[in-house]
Parts: structure tokens; sequence; C-alpha cells
């Protein structure tokens, strides 16, 4: 964040999404802000509570996608949640706290990531000199050689033929080393079986959890009852592999030995507390109308519920408490059937900053298709290379699927983006289809070609309002 001014922030979004200028400025100032409260005074930092948004505007124009991008440039704990899961305290659903379990959870992983990356390449070589002692103490040669090593009894030999007996059996394993090695490098022997054992602590409900994702299901219930047999410390068992999901094995029993997950939870919750992203959808959608008189779960309710969460409390996870008053939330919602004012005040007055996105014209509808460096065009372009197809499109086949979209949108539901996805995959169905059968690779989508695939579509389409 020491280089990513407001300015910068803004030009990376603009590489993934297309317009938006207002919503991107105001998540940019937001995150900013977070930057430079890291650097002021302790006494003073606690003071400044984050500024959280309310995005407001049609589906598929860019709120999730704009939270998503600067959360991942900041490099902090982010999730995505729906306000429509969550229900009224006191009713089957889940609960508004476990916004914040998640988001630790988040946190943890994306911590731990970062220290395995580090100690990859050290677990990797650890598990390699164990694989490679498992493969030879276990071919018919290294057990000979195993044996000789230790040797019939010496008593009574020269001193001398006993130390160059075994400094000879030592050569001559040192040598077998080598030669597993290579082949191991090689990855020659990954189809082989090997015994290993796996040190498993049963301290903790993580590492159970681990135990239990490495064994197979017909071998659950013996290796289980091995597990609890030992209620403290470290715990060995055997397990027959293959080689390829030995060296996983190891990797993964190496790395936990590496890192110290104390501190990868430190870190995480220190994370999640100062720089954690929350984005809440769909937040029109629990505003009562009004008229709901029966028992179903409110809708206010629920907004009471993300009361103390949004303006700052404390949330037990399994990691401990967490802490939520410096966690940024950007709420969306569509606000077709109801208005920002018909939230409850108290949640109203935690979104102080409200930002309107517009819905996409035809020109933005275009500029989608190309421009961003994860381009539906581009993308498409890149599928269809894997089968040997140059696919190409003309100016006018682009302004007429922006234009077929733009009005479909107008006419029908406004879904943004979303509705370029189902035409391109609706122009391309044939291509798609017969590409590793195509005689020409060379294939240039045109007008004509667009237009006759999409006339029946969008008739289809317009349909699809009054028949099932």
């Amino acid at each position: 964040m020491d280089d990513l001014t407001p300015r910068q922030i803004v030009c990376e979004l603009d590489k993934y999404i297309v317009g938006q200028r207002d919503a991107k400025r105001a998540t940019a100032i937001a995150l900013r802000n977070r930057y430079r409260r890291q650097q002021l005074p302790e006494e003073m930092r606690d003071e400044v509570v984050p500024k959280n948004l309310l995005l407001i505007g049609p589906t598929g124009v860019g709120k999730t996608e704009i939270a998503r991008r600067v959360a991942r440039f900041a490099d902090a704990p982010f999730v995505k949640v729906e306000a429509t899961k969550f229900t009224e305290v006191g009713y089957v659903g889940r609960d508004v706290e476990s916004i914040v379990r998640d988001l630790v959870e988040t946190g943890v992983n994306m911590v731990h990531s970062e220290q395995l990356a580090k100690i990859r390449e050290r677990a990797e070589q650890s598990a390699n000199e164990k694989l490679i002692t498992y493969l030879v103490h276990q071919s018919p040669k290294g057990k000979e050689l195993v044996a000789g090593l230790n040797g019939p009894d010496d008593e009574g030999a020269p001193a001398e033929s006993v130390v160059a007996r075994r400094r000879s059996v030592e050569r001559r394993l040192s040598r077998q080393h080598k030669r597993v090695a290579q082949m191991l490098s090689e990855q020659r022997l990954d189809d082989q079986t090997v015994e290993i054992e796996i040190e498993t602590e049963v301290d903790s409900f993580g590492s159970v959890m681990d135990f239990m994702s490495e064994v197979g299901s017909g071998e659950m219930p013996d290796a289980f009852d091995d597990l609890i047999s030992t209620p403290n410390g470290p715990h060995k068992r055997s397990r027959r592999v293959s080689v390829a999901e030995a060296r996983r094995i190891l990797v993964h029993e190496e790395a936990r030995k590496l890192i110290d997950f104390d501190s990868v939870v430190d870190e995480a919750v220190r994370r999640t507390e100062q720089s954690g992203v929350v984005f809440l959808d769909e937040l029109d959608k629990i505003i009562s109308n009004g008229y709901d008189t029966s028992g179903d779960v409110s809708g206010e309710g629920v907004q009471r519920d993300l009361l103390p969460i949004v303006e700052g409390s404390s949330v037990m996870t399994r990691y401990g408490p967490v802490k939520t008053d410096h966690v940024l939330f950007i709420a969306a919602g569509s606000f077709h059937e109801a208005k920002p004012s018909d939230l409850i005040p108290e949640l109203q007055g935690r979104f102080p900053l409200r930002v309107e996105l517009s819905s996409l014209s035809a020109e933005d509808l275009r500029a989608i298709l190309i421009e961003p460096d994860n381009a539906l065009v581009k993308q498409y372009i890149a599928l269809l290379g894997t089968e040997g197809v140059e696919l190409s499109f003309t100016e006018e086949a682009l302004t007429e699927i922006a234009d077929t979209a733009y009005e479909m949108n107008d006419t029908l539901e406004d879904i943004g983006a979303r509705r370029l996805q189902t035409i391109m995959e609706h122009v391309l169905e044939e291509i798609s289809f017969d590409a590793d059968e195509l005689e020409d690779k060379q294939v240039n989508v045109d007008g004509d070609y667009v237009r006759e695939r999409l006339n029946d579509f969008v008739e289809d389409e317009d349909l699809s309002r009054y028949i099932l």
C-alpha cells in the first residue's frame, strides 16, 4: 500500500472494470485511508474508524468486482456474503457473527499460504530426503545393505577389518541413495508403492482434521482407533501409498513442522482486525415492505443483528476474540423496490458514503468485451486456442453483440455485463462444440454470423417471460 495512491488504485481497477468512476474513486479513497490510519500515532489510530460504503446500482455493473479487486490490491482478508442468507436471532439459519468467523478463516489461509511459500523449498528438500531413505531401505538391495551395515557378529574380528567393511557398505548405500534420488527427480518412481510413517499430533482439532483428510474411507475405522489410542503427544502410523502421494504427504508434514501456527494465527487476527474487508451484497433484500404481518423472519431483525458487527464489536472465533471496529464494510444493492432510507436509521448511519453506479450503455458493453485484462473476447480466443483454433472478431460483430446485450437489458431484465456471457456463449456454441473437428482452424466471426445466431435467440428470450 506504500506505493498505491488513490489514483493508482483507480488505474488498476480500470484494467478489469469499465466505467463507474465515482465508485472506483470512493473505494480507492477508503482503501488509502486505511493505510493513512496505520501511519498515525497509536493513541489517535484507534479513534479513526473506517468510512463504510454503500454501492447502489443494478446487478452486473461491477459492484462486487470493485470490492474484490480492491481487497486483492491491499492483500487484505476478504469475504463476500449475501444479506439474505442471515436470519433474525431465534430462527434457524446462519447468524451474522459467522461473517467474522469466515473473515478470520480467510486471513489464516492467506497468512498460512504466504508462510508455506517461504518454506516450500526447505519442506520439499526434507521430504525428498525422507522419501529416498524409505525407498532405499525398502528395496531388496537396500535391505541387504542395511543388514550388512549392522553386520554379522564382529566379535573377535580385527578392528581394521570391521571399519573397512562398514565403510564399504556405507559407500554402496551412498551410491544407492544417489541412484534413487536421480530416478525420483526424473519422476520415474511416481507409480511405485512405498510405506511411510506419518507423525500425527492429536492434541489439536486442526491436526485431527488433517489426519482424517489423509485417510481413505476404507481404512478410516482402524486408523481412527489407532489415532485415539494415544491421548497426548505425537502418534506415528504407517501407510502404503504411491511415491507421488508420499511426496505430497511428506511435504505437508515437513511444512507443518517448519511453520509456527501460533504466529500465523496472531498475524491473521491482526490483519483481519486492521485491514479486513466484508462485501455485504443484497442489502436491499432485507428491507421489510411494511405489509408483512405473518410470523416470518423479519428483515428488520436481520438489520438489527448486523448493526453490532458493522458498528464494532468483539466476536468469538476458534482463534479467540476478533474485533470488528476497523473492518471495512462495503454494502451493495440494486434498491429497485426499496430505498436506502428504508433501512433502520442506525444501520444507515454506519454507511456514510453512498455511491450510485450507472447502468451499462452499449458503448460500455462493447468496451467490456475487449478492453479489460480478463475481457470475454480474450478468454474465448485463449480457450479455443487450446484446440488450435485461431478465433477473431470483426468490429461489426463486436458492435452487434454489444447492441444486442444492451437492447435485451433494456427490454428484459437488466443484468448488466452478465448478459454478454449469455450472448457470447450462444454465438460461439457451434464453434466451441466442433472446435476439435474443424478443418479450417482460422475462424472469423463477422456481423452476419452474429445476427444469424441471435435472431431466434432474442425472440426465445422474449417469449420466455410469458411461456414456461
